[in-house]
């Protein structure tokens, strides 16, 4: 993979990486785990992977899966299910494989989500977890093409991100200066104009995330 020049269509924050790493910054990375910890974001993973409904043998791709946080727990809920998980960062990728390993049988790939490497209609779902949020309108639209793409007919795409309709920006935002919730409150309209039969089903507020919504997406069946 390069890594300079940057990727014209993710926003990197400075980051030598033609991706946003993980953590932020590579040097992170071995502290991510606990900082998702403290932010309190592991009761959303559960919370996507019961709304994504994953029983039986379905063909179910995570994209941008980082170490693997939702990965783990989709193993977990799904054991029948062939379980693909994605990421451009490869320092997250292993680290993802790592804590996956005995859970389950799951294939890891280094890719965007942008740019899969699989055929149409591969998959029943497709999962997101507080990734789109670091892309522009540009990447995210792209994203969304590809889910669309890889989804069977009657497929699911399922989404739990920053942002929320009129709420106000989290802690996180406010900090980093990127409008996180504003750009997210946006993400329902791109899934729709993807083609996707959309529902927000819920939105929960976090102390430092601020506004957070699980997004439910359909690929109408042929």
């Amino acid at each position: 993979m390069t890594e300079n020049p940057p990727h014209p269509v993710a926003r990197t924050w400075g980051n030598r990486h033609d991706y946003l790493p993980a953590a932020g910054r590579d040097f992170f990375l071995p502290a991510y785990d606990l900082l998702v910890r403290l932010l309190g974001t592991h009761p959303l993973y559960d919370e996507l992977v019961t709304q994504a409904e994953l029983a039986g043998e379905l063909d179910v791709l995570e994209i941008g899966c980082g170490t693997g946080n939702l990965t783990v727990r989709a193993l977990r809920a799904a054991p029948s299910a062939r379980i693909t998980a994605t990421d451009p960062d490869p320092r997250a990728v292993t680290r993802a494989r790592r804590k996956a390993a005995g859970e389950g049988p799951v294939r890891f790939e280094t890719a965007y989500a942008q740019e899969l490497p699989f055929a149409d209609a591969s998959f029943d779902r497709v999962l997101s977890s507080l990734m789109l949020h670091h892309l522009d309108d540009g990447t995210k639209v792209s994203a969304l093409a590809e889910a669309w793409r890889v989804l069977r007919p009657g497929g699911r795409l399922h989404i739990v991100d920053v942002g929320g309709a009129d709420q106000p920006e989290g802690l996180m935002s406010r900090l980093t200066g990127h409008r996180h919730a504003a750009a997210g409150a946006r993400l329902p309209q791109l899934v729709e104009a993807a083609g996707f039969d959309t529902t927000v089903v819920a939105t929960r507020r976090l102390r430092v995330f601020g506004p957070v919504s699980f997004i439910r997406a359909t690929r109408p069946g042929e």
